[in-house]
């Protein structure tokens, strides 16, 4: 692993000649590396080295510009494949695929099919998911969506609405595959 370079700059090199003076003749014998990085770090004005140390970093990360978590996700993309594979070549969602990690991407995949910020009784989100599968559980379907907060239901199950957020790296992945392929009709 390579170590960090931390950026060492004197403001006042005749201070910092004085400092080192002063700490090297009240000592017996040389320092070794441990006490020159000390030794180095209080003539610059820090408590120790691992205050110098603390600081160089905190001022690099302010340097660089910030990095959404969400850029950063890794996209495994031979599970976005595989759960390609479980869509027909109108987007249709062939069969309810046996691993959940699977699934979760499948049903990311009907929430992006579901208009935002509407309301739907219940016979139009049947409607709207009997359109997206081939496998005839409409049911299952909704409940796992609601389940896993893709969705939101009155408490008697009369109204539903898509719950805004933003999806996994991998599923927005697996949305725009499959926005690129034709629209069930």
């Amino acid at each position: 692993m390579a170590r960090p370079i931390f950026p060492f700059a004197i403001g006042d090199i005749s201070a910092l000649a004085r400092s080192l003076g002063r700490e090297l003749a009240s000592r017996d014998g040389l320092p070794g590396h441990v006490d020159l990085l000390n030794i180095l770090s209080r003539s610059a004005g820090f408590r120790n080295f691992q205050h110098f140390r603390a600081q160089a970093a905190a001022a690099d990360r302010l340097a660089r510009p910030p990095v959404s978590p969400v850029e950063e996700e890794p996209v495994d993309l031979v599970r976005v494949e595989r759960v390609l594979r479980l869509f027909d070549p109108a987007g249709r969602l062939i069969r309810w695929p046996g691993k959940d990690s699977q699934r979760v991407l499948c049903l990311w995949a009907l929430w992006a099919a579901i208009p935002a910020g509407r309301r739907f009784a219940e016979k139009e989100v049947n409607a709207l998911l009997a359109a997206r599968h081939h496998f005839g559980d409409h049911a299952l379907l909704r409940r796992e969506m609601v389940d896993r907060g893709l969705m939101w239901r009155t408490a008697d199950g009369s109204l539903y609405r898509r719950v805004e957020q933003r999806p996994p790296a991998e599923a927005r992945a697996v949305i725009r595959r499959l926005s690129g392929r034709a629209d069930p009709g």
